[in-house]
């Protein structure tokens, strides 16, 4: 998926030229790439925000700069927690026949059996790194947990091939786990207690998107 964003070359590099830019809605970023030269730019934040929203953080844009059209993706950017906004944005000119890597986020569904009976489900791995041509990267890798029991490990063996990309990390390394409920301390009678549900009973960590 493709989708046209407007940007203008950017000649002004002051901090007051920056600070001016900002406040009146706009991004400063740059250009870089395949048969691309790199070039300062400067674009709307709206319709930054709402072109990211439609193709996601991985997505291919066709970004024009002044008539010059290049397909990007979006490499980096810098953002103001505070101020929720985005201070500088990096885009990748990219050969959509030739493969890149990416960051991806991993996504947990569903309800893990072994959360239900008592367990807890620990995400140890929220991103990859994956290759693949620009428009096959997913915009999150998202893996079934219902039939994960107490003592299960997902790994990145389970999820190679995923829709034909290539993940970049070692098959063996742990994605999630669910865990055996924490055992309670023998009463003085020698007795164990029986096991509690744990407060938390996802036990889930999760990853705020910065970017919708």
């Amino acid at each position: 998926m493709s989708t046209l964003l407007q940007a203008k070359e950017r000649t002004e590099f002051k901090h007051s030229a920056l600070t001016g830019l900002r406040q009146s809605g706009g991004i400063p970023g740059v250009v870089y790439g395949t048969k691309t030269t790199n070039t300062s730019i400067y674009l709307d934040e709206a319709d930054f925000l709402k072109v990211m929203k439609a193709v996601g953080r991985n997505g291919v844009i066709e970004l024009d700069v002044e008539g010059q059209k290049h397909n990007v993706v979006l490499n980096d950017y810098d953002s103001d927690p505070i101020k929720r906004k985005i201070l500088h944005v990096d885009f990748l000119a990219v050969d959509l026949s030739q493969a890149i890597t990416a960051t991806v986020k991993v996504s947990l569904i569903g309800d893990a059996q072994g959360v239900k009976d008592g367990g807890v489900l620990q995400q140890a791995l929220h991103e990859v790194e994956v290759t693949a041509k620009p428009n096959d990267i997913p915009a999150a890798i998202e893996i079934s947990i219902d039939e994960l029991h107490v003592g299960d490990t997902l790994t990145i063996a389970d999820i190679k091939g995923y829709n034909g990309v290539d993940i970049n990390h070692e098959e063996e390394e742990v994605i999630a786990s669910i865990l055996a409920p924490r055992q309670e301390e023998e009463i003085s009678t020698g007795e164990q207690q029986e096991g509690g549900v744990p407060d938390n009973l996802e036990g889930r960590e999760t990853v705020k998107e910065e970017i919708e």
